[in-house]
């Protein structure tokens, strides 16, 4: 099996990506904790750059191809936020990117991604095999970047954590949980690693949307499971078709659970962020602030971190959810 990346390799991201992302804050609402007894500590990677902590594992996965790797292109396949950062990155190393994107993602995403310089394909998610569409790009020498199952992906996703550890270090509060949305389990298998090393009693949750959560399905079962097809949902970022093995193996060991939330308790989440938080963020990106009223995380006295993974939704839509 590949080896698993740990918090050296964490660390060696956040070196490389020192300067080149942002580093964002810890924000909170005296309403939001009022409401939910506790101290609740919002992570937002909407500020980020490209809107979503993608760009993360992006420019780490092509700072550890070599020069003559990355000189042959990058090819990905992703619903947007990664997309955006693969594109990003493989512009910042002035090199080729093509992305194969579903056919229904948000034009917002497709764009942007357009706008960086990266060919997109277009494919039907629910009919194509993605991995089909892009080997004939593989198999021409481009180097895939995988959206979450892989070392240096999961390894920048888990910068996250090491700043959010040392933020709640800087205000001087130890974290009982963090709370993180999960589609392939990239993000919640590197930020757990980074928490378990410097909090090994703090909890890490994952949250995902209903009837596309496989990672808590999975982890019931003890083995990987995939979605039942024939399902949709408004968490576009985040509908992947199982868990990856690398992040599995990872969130196997150091979840404390995960939370499956409704497309209505996501948008009522959207709706909180805006009114409370001032900030725009995309359905997927909400899942784990819908998770906090739910019931299955303690929040009676406790100080907890929540991460809003991404911004990225077009006006249209965030209309649409705002006003229902």
């Amino acid at each position: 099996m590949t080896t698993l990346p740990g918090i050296s390799d964490i660390r060696a991201a956040a070196e490389r990506l020192s300067g080149l992302i942002v580093e964002t804050p810890l924000i909170e609402s005296p309403e939001l904790n009022m409401r939910h007894g506790g101290r609740i500590l919002f992570k937002p990677e909407t500020l980020q750059r490209t809107g979503s902590f993608k760009i993360r594992g992006a420019y780490n996965k092509l700072s550890s191809l070599s020069e003559e790797e990355r000189g042959r292109g990058v090819v990905a396949f992703s619903s947007g936020n990664h997309a955006q950062g693969v594109a990003a990155s493989a512009a910042m190393f002035g090199v080729r990117a093509v992305i194969a994107m579903p056919s229904d993602a948000p034009a917002l995403k497709v764009g942007n991604v357009r706008k960086m310089g990266a060919e997109v394909v277009p494919f039907d998610r629910f009919k194509d095999d993605r991995m089909a569409v892009v080997r004939p790009y593989i198999e021409k020498g481009m180097v895939l970047v995988p959206p979450f199952d892989d070392p240096a992906i999961i390894a920048g996703q888990g910068t996250i954590g090491l700043e959010l550890m040392k933020q709640a270090k800087a205000l001087g509060v130890a974290l009982d949980a963090v709370v993180v949305p999960c589609g392939g389990g990239g993000l919640s298998s590197g930020i757990s690693v980074a928490v378990k090393d410097a909090s090994p009693l703090t909890q890490v949750w994952a949250v995902e949307p209903e009837h596309f959560d496989d990672t808590r399905r999975s982890l019931a079962k003890g083995e990987r499971v995939a979605n039942e097809p024939g399902h949709s949902s408004i968490c576009d970022a985040l509908l992947t078709a199982e868990p990856g093995a690398i992040t599995f193996e990872i969130n196997r060991r150091n979840l404390a659970g995960a939370i499956a939330v409704s497309d209505k308790a996501a948008a009522q989440a959207m709706r909180d962020a805006m009114a409370y938080l001032k900030l725009v963020v995309e359905p997927g990106g909400c899942v784990a602030f819908a998770a906090l009223s739910t019931g299955e995380i303690d929040l009676t006295g406790k100080c907890v971190a929540v991460v809003l993974s991404g911004g990225n939704v077009d006006f249209g839509t965030y209309a649409e959810i705002m006003a229902a």
